[in-house]
Formats: structure tokens, C-alpha cells, sequence
């Protein structure tokens, strides 16, 4: 079995692991990214951030285009989402793995503090956007590290 990899792609995070088959046990040498141990924990850990902040933060701006007083659980969601990110990455043996998670963070913490942000989050359109668009973007600073 290969190394777990932790993959961002198109806004979603998600671990898999390539195992070879009867007909192919072995990897070709060089076929296979290679991800060190620390970032390896690293990306682990922010794939459990991200399972376990995303649904909550995704049913808090659902609910927020009907309810106006679901903005406030939904920053929330974003803060708690952030705190999450920071915390899965800054016990990381990566340098640039803990600098890029403090920076995701700060983005996603700022972006829960801006009204205005979500004020302009109308129609279940919009609520697609940023969980596809702008939460990509939010998180970039880690996705190289985890693909």
C-alpha cells in the first residue's frame, strides 16, 4: 500500500490511498509522489479540519439565504473552521506547512468577520460559489502541500 495522500481538489479535501493490485504490487520507482512523514501528519490532520468543519459551515450558509439570523452561526462556523485549520497545522515538522496553515486561517478568519461578505450571499447560487470558489481560494495556501 502507498502512502495516504491528501488531495485539495476543486474546493474538497479528501484522503486516498492507492493500494497496487495482483498484477501490480510494486509501484514503478518514481511513479508515486513522495510525501514526508511531517507533512504527511500534517495533511492528515487538516483533512479531519476540514471533515469536521465543512458540514456545519456549508448547512449554517444554506440556511443563512432563508433565515437572515443563520449569518451569525455561519461566521461562526468559518471562525471555528479557521481555528481548526491553524490548530492542525501549526504542530506540523513542515515550516512551510505551519506558515501556510497560520495564512489559510487568517484567511477564512477574516472572511468570518466580513458582514458585508455575507450579506451579498442571496440565492443557494451564491452559497455554491463559496463553497466551490472562494473556499478553494481560502484554502490554497495549503493545497500544494497536500496533493
Amino acid at each position: 500500500m502507498r502512502n495516504a495522500i491528501i488531495l485539495l481538489a476543486g474546493g474538497i479535501l479528501l484522503t486516498a490511498t492507492a493500494c497496487g493490485t495482483a498484477a501490480d504490487t510494486a509501484a514503478p520507482a518514481g511513479s508515486a509522489a513522495v510525501v514526508a512523514p511531517g507533512i504527511a501528519t500534517g495533511c492528515q490532520a487538516l483533512a479531519a479540519a476540514y471533515g469536521a468543519n465543512m458540514a456545519p459551515f456549508a448547512k449554517a450558509l444554506t440556511e443563512s439565504v432563508s433565515d437572515p439570523k443563520a449569518v451569525a452561526k455561519a461566521q461562526q462556523a468559518l471562525a471555528s473552521f479557521a481555528t481548526a485549520i491553524d490548530d492542525a497545522t501549526k504542530g506540523s515538522e513542515d515550516a512551510e506547512l505551519r506558515t501556510d496553515g497560520k495564512k489559510a486561517a487568517e484567511q477564512l478568519r477574516t472572511k468570518s468577520g466580513d458582514a458585508k461578505f455575507f450579506q451579498a450571499i442571496k440565492t443557494p447560487e451564491d452559497v455554491d460559489k463559496t463553497m466551490g470558489q472562494n473556499l478553494t481560494e481560502w484554502l490554497s495556501p495549503v493545497q500544494r502541500h497536500c496533493q
